[in-house]
């Protein structure tokens, strides 16, 4: 096996949007930078096989739904169908050309890009194995971001077939009549987004008591009729007991809250029950960085484990699963490096979103979590259905909530269900990072008619003051 020496200042294993945007940073601090991917293309999980293609498959689904009731609008379309294959090829494209974009950033930003397997063999060194060749770069610093994969189900795995993860799901060259998601989380929701939007049967499980768990139950409330509404069979409260592959079906066993048991012939099972850091395998143990039961790198507020040298980003820690947490913690962390002023990230305005339909996203707490915190709580909402741009769009299902202190005003929460939510929610991000209170959002003017006005009734809400309901 051949092998040659490189040094730089910071080496990074793993290019997806932690790692590259950590790459880049670190490159605008004057730090020499590699970056180390064992993936044909750089971009990571999320641009490959996540983030990307996901929304790239919910466009096509929001699309072909739309051109079905064109007529609506007044513009007549004959003959709408679906070419799955089309589908395909459009996400591909937009992948690619996603991946592409990285490239270039790391040559904008001289960043060495090595492709092969990285490996922390002390807590300076990292070597880089493709094939017969083994690369070692030293390093001043290491920074970790190998991110996650699907996690499995031990009794039933997945076999890419008729038992199948997000991944797998992604690469489908032709669409199931029928399939049982398991796991109504942001994966598990969008999907059936998808799926049923497609003409595929779906039945959404999940084993708590409502969907997208995460979110303020009133939004999942919301979420869970729109669903039923679009003859998704959701099924909360309920377990999946075991899954009988045989040559043209998978037989789900299901258990509801009451013990009662049923079964269902199904073409596929999508498995999205969450994910699992990649921390294994990859020389943490020749270092002092410490990995909890759970497999997360334990770290502090900035980034940074239990050895100085070696710090660690995304979804190999334990925070929320979410590109935009992933690179904004790749931030910190390279200039926690470089001595730059810099402040550990409050997870508590890390917004959510997901893109089903009807989009949800939210940033700060809940109104159960603020109740939680000790906060007196004041709840204010505005439903879409009174908005004249949601009439517009012909989507007015859906609702602005907002989560105010009763005692000083403070924002506590911003939590949307509805038309373009992932992107309304940006206001709400600003608004919580720069403390505004509920009144100061309800007296900000917001233009007319937009979808953005929700948020401002909202807060009108808050005091008992909506205008337009």
């Amino acid at each position: 096996m051949s092998s040659s020496n490189h040094s730089f200042d910071v080496v990074i294993i793993g290019a997806g949007p932690g790692g590259y945007v950590a790459a880049i940073r670190a490159a605008q601090l004057g730090f020499s930078v590699a970056i180390v991917e064992k993936d044909k293309h750089l971009g990571g999980t999320c641009l490959l096989r996540g983030c990307i293609p996901t929304k790239a498959l919910l466009e096509s689904a929001a699309v072909y739904e739309q051109s079905k009731h064109a007529a609506d609008y007044g513009v007549v379309v004959s003959d709408v169908k679906l070419d799955y294959e089309g589908v395909r090829k459009y996400k591909h494209k937009i992948v690619i050309k996603s991946a592409k974009g990285v490239e270039y950033l790391m040559n904008k930003n001289k960043v060495k890009v090595f492709k092969g397997v990285g490996f922390i063999e002390d807590p300076h060194t990292v070597s880089v194995t493709s094939g017969d060749t083994k690369e070692r770069l030293s390093a001043k610093f290491i920074l970790v971001a190998t991110g996650s994969v699907p996690r499995d189900i031990p009794i039933f795995p997945t076999d890419g077939v008729r038992i199948i993860n997000s991944d797998h799901a992604l690469e489908m060259t032709e669409l199931p009549a029928s399939i049982v998601i398991l796991g109504a989380g942001a994966v598990g929701v969008e999907f059936a987004s998808v799926m049923a939007r497609f003409g595929v049967e779906t039945t959404l499980v999940e084993m708590l008591p409502r969907v997208l768990p995460i979110e303020d139950a009133a939004i999942s409330a919301e979420l869970e009729r729109a669903l039923r509404a679009q003859k998704i069979a959701v099924k909360t409260n309920t377990k999946c007991e075991a899954a009988a592959v045989n040559d043209h079906s998978v037989a789900v066993t299901l258990v509801d809250g009451n013990g009662e048991r049923a079964t269902l012939q199904v073409e596929k099972l999508l498995v999205a029950v969450g994910r699992r850091p990649i921390s294994a395998g990859i020389g943490l143990e020749n270092t002092r960085a410490t990995v909890d039961k759970g497999g997360y790198i334990e770290v502090n507020g900035f980034l940074q484990t239990a050895e100085p040298s070696v710090y660690a980003i995304g979804d190999v820690i334990n925070t929320p699963w979410l590109a935009h947490v992933a690179s904004a913690e790749g931030i910190v962390a390279v200039e926690h490096m470089a001595g730059h002023a810099t402040e550990p990230i409050n997870y508590d305005r890390v917004p959510s979103c997901t893109y089903c339909e009807p989009e949800v996203a939210s940033v700060g707490l809940t109104e159960a979590k603020a109740r939680e915190r000790g906060y007196e709580v004041k709840v204010g909402s505005f439903p879409f259905a009174a908005s004249g741009k949601a009439r517009i769009l012909g989507q007015t299902e859906g609702m602005v909530k907002i989560v105010s202190d009763a005692k000083y005003d403070e924002l506590l929460g911003v939590h949307i269900i509805g038309p373009r939510a992932t992107e309304l929610i940006a206001e709400a991000c600003v608004a919580l990072r720069g403390e505004l209170t509920t009144e100061e959002l309800m007296r900000t003017i917001h233009a007319h008619p937009t979808l953005s006005e929700s948020v401002m009734e909202a807060a009108h809400g808050v005091f008992g003051s909506p205008i337009h309901i």
